[in-house]
């Protein structure tokens, strides 16, 4: 599975995880099973195990520390609250932020280009715009927030 497709499985848990209280073991089952049934989307699990375990990773991390995601987002949110986003704008600046700050493995330019992506494929025609907003500004001190938490 490539990184993009665990990214917007990722992000359809996160939503699915706020907007129906269940685990995400659940979610991400239940993501997964649809996408590999669902012969449209060409799902190419070559590793479902390994597949999964990395979606897992990716949801568990981001609600883990989404009181702490969401502390340091509201100091980039000129005039929004996360409160009153759009659920699928904070799921992806949620994700985005948890790649750039607490995981080694993703540069920061690319979290954010997959989050402006994530937001045009799933959020209104604005949210790319906002997310790029948000983020653009967050990357200039993600080595500053870093040693914040």
């Amino acid at each position: 599975m490539k990184r993009r497709l665990a990214r917007e499985i990722a992000i359809q848990s996160l939503y699915h995880m706020e907007m129906n209280e269940v685990e995400a073991e659940e979610a991400v089952s239940m993501l997964l099973s649809e996408a590999a049934g669902d012969n449209e989307s060409e799902v190419k699990l070559t590793d479902a195990e390994g597949d999964k375990a990395f979606v897992l990773e990716l949801v568990n991390g981001t609600w883990s520390r989404k009181d702490a995601i969401d502390g340091l987002l509201s100091d980039y949110l000129k005039g929004w609250q996360i409160s009153r986003l759009s659920k699928v704008d904070r799921q992806v600046l949620r994700l985005a932020a948890y790649e750039m700050i607490f995981r080694e493995d993703v540069p920061g330019k690319v979290a954010v280009n997959e989050a402006i992506e994530l937001a045009k494929h799933f959020g209104t025609e604005e949210s790319g715009k906002f997310v790029n907003g948000v983020l653009g500004k967050m990357i200039q001190d993600v080595e500053q927030l870093k040693s914040k938490i």
